[in-house]
């Protein structure tokens, strides 16, 4: 199919890495995680003893520490300097700080920075916060994803579960709302629908429903799926 920019929106766990996954392999596009590369920089932030309020210190890690990914048989996996930290990025401790890091305009300006150039010649599916509003604003499909913070909650404990770490789903839960509030409330770049973006609640759906819904809306925007 035509080489397009397809940007999938949403608060976490509404399942846009997933959906953005399939979409990708369907069409031979590149994967771009953004979520995943805030992740890493918080993640070189625990390992270095920066703090995460010292935001100069944090885009001198971007800068030190390269990011980027590798598409395997079995997914993609995250690097950071060379060194796999696919699974070191989901822990609790890096999960819980994410948020903080990611407000930081210089932190989102150097990640943006390299995310625009890996969408710029099109042919990418690239899932986050602020793909839509602020990473490819000119994106031809945005597709902003919902769904309920008990459902997105439940997802999150299975995943969990299904790697063998054990969670409290209570906490879980609160962890997922504080988290809603304060993506969406942060200064810059928050967590808001772009006007073009087609708005997909996926509660109750399955994940092959929430493709072809996405496929419908690319079809109906007059670009062909082969």
């Amino acid at each position: 199919m035509e080489k397009i920019a397809i940007a999938i929106d949403g608060p976490a766990s509404s399942g846009k890495s997933t959906v953005a996954k399939l979409l990708a392999k369907d069409f031979h596009f590149i994967y771009v995680d953004t979520g995943a590369m805030y992740r890493a920089v918080t993640y070189l932030a625990i390992q270095h003893n920066v703090p995460f309020d010292r935001e100069t210190a944090l885009v001198q890690l971007i800068k030190k520490y390269p990011i980027s990914f590798e598409q395997t048989a079995n997914g993609q996996l995250v690097f950071v300097n060379n060194q796999n930290v696919t699974e070191e990025i989901r822990q609790s401790d890096v999960t819980s700080a994410v948020s903080e890091v990611s407000a930081h305009g210089k932190v989102r300006e150097q990640l943006v920075h390299i995310q625009q150039e890996l969408g710029s010649a099109g042919g990418v599916v690239m899932d986050g916060r602020d793909i839509g509003t602020t990473v490819l604003p000119n994106a031809e499909v945005k597709i902003f994803l919902v769904a309920s913070v008990e459902e997105r909650a439940q997802r999150r404990y299975k995943e969990n579960l299904s790697k063998g770490m054990t969670t409290d789903f209570d906490s879980l839960k609160e962890a997922i709302a504080h988290r809603d509030y304060l993506d969406s409330h942060r200064t810059v770049s928050p967590l808001v629908q772009a006007e073009d973006a087609v708005k997909i609640d996926t509660t109750g759906m399955s994940i092959d429903q929430v493709v072809a819904k996405i496929q419908e809306v690319i079809l109906e925007k007059g670009f062909e799926i082969t």
